[in-house]
């Protein structure tokens, strides 16, 4: 795959830097927005085991979804001294001042999957364009037409735009010519599924349940939507990403359209590899697989490596099981017939 040729490629390029600093261990600083999606646990996993693999120190904390907890966080690791930032944002704009810490410091930062829109950073994520792209078109082969849900990530997260971007390119024309009403479209605050479960039942009461389809932006509120149309007894066409164990369940047993998984695993080894060679000094545009990306709002060029996400349906869940995300046990838990990967 491209991205174990890039990361084998990261690996020997570090092995050729022959510095001292990386040779004693640099130290890598990782600030999570929160663990609140099962799969951040994966990432951070991966993360660790690529730092550490690679002689680095991993040095990590939890900003449990708070902005100014992450500021808090990123000031004391930068004191303690870091050679490499990694930011996986709660708020894009609050986290600009930890931007300029780190730049005044003269330590190179990561936005891990979530933009933060500056030229200094290295961004590394998924196509999440081409996610909403997937999302849209899977759930539309199973529900070419009727009304539809579009249940949006944070508004303070890029890649809700991202996204969204991705799926009205599926759909836009059907809208627009009628084939397909949007009956209900909202932002979550923070992805957060209890979030997505009142909204969705605020539009089931609004349109008497006449739902035939939803796109939610993450697994996590995907559940929630789930669970608001079983309430009512509906089973309709749904969509999510993020590869999550009980989401690619849900695929399995008929409630649950599509899991957009994006390799948490290899984007997590990435990052960790990728942390190694800048803190040694390796320029941005010197990073094996490097591209120049344009955030298409503020045209701001970054370096960033976009990686491309699989759709995981019924047909495709062995994908999950064979590369060790997920369990069959837990995957294929009251599967229905037919699902490949679970007879």
């Amino acid at each position: 795959m491209k991205v174990r040729n890039a990361i084998l490629a990261a690996v020997l390029v570090a092995a050729n830097l022959g510095t001292a600093a990386y040779a004693e261990g640099l130290r890598i600083g990782v600030s999570w927005a929160n663990f609140q999606e099962e799969r951040w646990k994966f990432d951070a996993a991966a993360m660790r085991s690529a730092i550490q693999r690679d002689g680095n120190k991993y040095i990590t904390t939890n900003a449990e979804g708070s902005a100014e907890k992450q500021l808090d966080d990123i000031n004391n690791m930068i004191t303690e001294g870091i050679d490499a930032l990694v930011i996986h944002p709660v708020d894009k704009e609050a986290v600009g001042q930890a931007v300029e810490w780190a730049a005044a410091a003269g330590i190179p930062v990561i936005a891990y999957d979530r933009l933060i829109e500056d030229p200094r950073v290295f961004y590394l994520t998924f196509d999440n364009v081409g996610v909403g792209r997937i999302i849209a078109a899977s759930v539309r082969q199973a529900q070419p037409e009727g009304n539809y849900v579009i249940i949006k990530g944070d508004p303070g997260d890029a890649n809700s735009v991202f996204l969204r971007q991705g799926m009205e390119e599926v759909i836009g024309a059907a809208v627009a010519g009628g084939t397909i009403k949007i009956v209900g479209e909202v932002n979550v605050d923070g992805w957060k599924p209890e979030g997505a479960l009142a909204a969705m039942e605020e539009i089931l009461r609004d349109n008497g349940n006449a739902v035939d389809a939803v796109l939610a932006q993450n697994d996590g509120m995907a559940g929630g939507v789930a669970d608001a149309l079983a309430a009512q007894g509906m089973n309709v066409a749904l969509g999510g990403q993020d590869g999550d164990p009980t989401a690619i369940n849900r695929v399995a047993r008929g409630l649950q359209t599509v899991s957009v998984w994006k390799n948490n695993l290899e984007l997590g080894k990435a990052a960790g590899h990728i942390a190694g060679l800048l803190a040694a000094g390796t320029p941005m545009s010197r990073v094996p697989d490097v591209v120049k990306f344009d955030d298409g709002e503020q045209a701001i060029e970054m370096n960033a490596i976009l990686l491309q996400p699989t759709a995981i349906t019924k047909e495709t869940v062995y994908l999950a099981i064979e590369a060790d995300h997920v369990s069959q046990k837990v995957a294929c838990a009251g599967a229905l017939p037919g699902v490949r990967g679970c007879n």
